[in-house]
């Protein structure tokens, strides 16, 4: 069956999450924006295209940084408002120098930080 990007539920803004998983270790990465622009972006390139909401434009992962992600497989949830992207990821993926984005932890009621930067 062909995939239709079109079918997939987007919100009112014509947004849809991606999550970014590391394709060999399962560990999450970061969870950003795609419409359906990035994601053809993404798909045809194989590197990772997300939307900013902050700038309004596309995001290439690494563009500036250097830490690029690629894609290795792209799947999409039970109720079609939702994707995970398998990725190799070329350093941190985190804005503060982190593999991951969620290095907080809450614990007993606190936030706990989990993971130094690299």
């Amino acid at each position: 069956m062909k995939f239709d990007a079109s079918l997939l539920k987007y919100d009112a803004s014509g947004l849809i999450p991606c999550i970014a998983q590391d394709h060999q270790t399962g560990e999450v990465l970061m969870m950003a924006w795609m419409n359906a622009a990035s994601l053809a972006r993404t798909l045809e390139t194989g590197a990772m295209t997300y939307w900013s909401r902050s700038r309004s434009n596309f995001w290439a992962k690494g563009e500036t940084s250097g830490h690029v992600q690629r894609l290795v497989e792209m799947r999409v949830d039970c109720d079609d408002d939702c994707l995970l992207a398998l990725v190799t990821q070329e350093g941190p993926a985190c804005h503060t120098n982190r593999r991951s984005c969620f290095y907080t932890a809450v614990r007993d009621g606190e936030r706990v930080v989990i993971s130094d930067p690299l």
